[in-house]
């Protein structure tokens, strides 16, 4: 094989793997050989010393994160297992038609170990890629990704590529900005029809939250003659989706000053300045303790809550769900009789089961009878691999509310 550090898998730990599971937890480790540095390929094995996997190690519970279960690929240049990756990720957007849509030119190109390559991912701006890498070790094949999406996405119209992982990457030390191609602070995108502006310095995420595209299209087919309150709005996605659906009026609430002026020049940009629409900072547990829903001119009968992850793992999910509780059973107290609340969670610590229960929970204790209209996932350009099923971070639900 090669020189690699090897991770020894204690007795009958051998299953996760077998199972190809991309994450390897260090409770699973019997011991190390070699002296693997964060970010370093190691070799996974078991107890007999059978070859398992290749992949980035990481000072962490999750010491391994897999980048391949072939042995023939374990032995290729990095460069190799990387294009082979990225081709495989580009025709996968290419066949559910993602490029030339003449009404959406934003989408994920990379999804993680969705595409296997845990660790990073990639979104498409209209012709800038933005680079996010959540490991030290993709982190540091970012030379090699850049010259390999280059020739991959030379045909589809890229202009440039921007590193956006100075929050994401274990121990600090990188800088977003430019690192190939044309250099812009601001974007104009094309989503639903619907235009936007992207800052890449100081947008959350990639820029944008992209994942949301077809729950915010429902919002647009919904929204008809309908007050809508869009909490934790950032940069008003489901706002601009409400008021292209022909929403009554719309109003945006996030505690970010910059994101309601962004929400509010996105507004204006596609509804003009005199548009039925308020952008509102303010935190959205009080402010939703102010709407006086008795009161049909201050009522909202479709309400959107799209909060940030209040769980960023399992240790901290007890009050993670605590918060979720809070702010569903406010919107619930306050909703309109027989109005629509979009409730979602993009912590993968919560999964299905623990969402639904906080669900239920939220509606007894605001003492309102509730249906469950539709489940709402990520949309489609977010692959979950079937092997890693925490892939599936979005949980969503449409209720009708009573």
């Amino acid at each position: 094989m090669n020189s690699r550090p090897q991770l020894i898998l204690a007795s009958g730990k051998e299953k996760a793997v077998l199972r190809r599971h991309p994450w390897i937890f260090s409770g699973a480790i019997k011991h190390i050989e070699g002296h693997p540095q964060e970010g370093d390929l190691v070799d996974v094995v078991d107890t007999h010393g059978h070859w398992m996997a290749t992949g980035h190690y990481q000072n962490e519970s999750i010491i391994c994160k897999v980048l391949t279960f072939d042995k023939d690929e374990s032995r290729l240049p990095i460069e190799e297992l990387l294009r082979r990756r990225i081709r495989s990720a580009v025709n996968y957007r290419v066949v559910l038609g993602f490029f030339g849509d003449l009404n959406t030119n934003v989408f994920r190109l990379v999804h993680a170990e969705g595409d296997y390559l845990p660790g990073l991912v990639c979104d498409w701006y209209n012709g800038v890629l933005v680079m996010q890498a959540h490991s030290v070790g993709m982190h540091r094949l970012f030379p090699q990704l850049v010259e390999i999406l280059k020739e991959a996405l030379k045909s589809h119209g890229l202009q440039s590529i921007f590193d956006k992982s100075s929050a994401t990457v274990p121990g600090g030390g990188v800088q977003d900005g430019f690192i190939w191609g044309e250099e812009t602070a601001e974007k104009e995108i094309l989503e639903n029809g619907i235009r936007m502006t992207i800052n890449f310095f100081e947008g959350q995420k990639t820029g944008f939250f992209v994942d949301q595209r077809d729950n915010r299209a429902l919002v647009e087919s919904l929204a008809h003659e309908c007050r809508v309150l869009n909490c934790f709005g950032y940069t008003g996605g489901f706002s601009l989706a409400a008021l292209k659906g022909g929403a009554d009026y719309v109003e945006t609430v996030d505690i970010s000053k910059k994101a309601i002026a962004l929400c509010n020049r996105n507004v204006e940009l596609n509804f003009g300045a005199n548009a039925s629409h308020s952008g509102v900072v303010a935190d959205v547990l009080d402010y939703l303790s102010t709407i006086d829903s008795g009161d049909e001119a201050q009522g909202f009968d479709f309400i959107i809550l799209d909060p940030p992850a209040f769980a960023k793992n399992h240790r901290n999910l007890q009050q993670g769900l605590k918060g979720y509780r809070s702010i569903n059973q406010r919107a619930m107290e306050k909703i309109a009789p027989g109005g629509l609340l979009m409730t979602f969670s993009c912590s993968q610590a919560v999964s299905k089961e623990d969402f639904q229960t906080m669900v239920f929970t939220s509606a007894m204790n605001a003492g309102r009878r509730v249906r469950i209209v539709r489940q709402l996932p990520h949309a489609m350009d977010h692959p979950v691999s079937i092997h890693h099923p925490e892939g599936e971070y979005l949980k969503g639900l449409l209720l009708y509310v009573e």
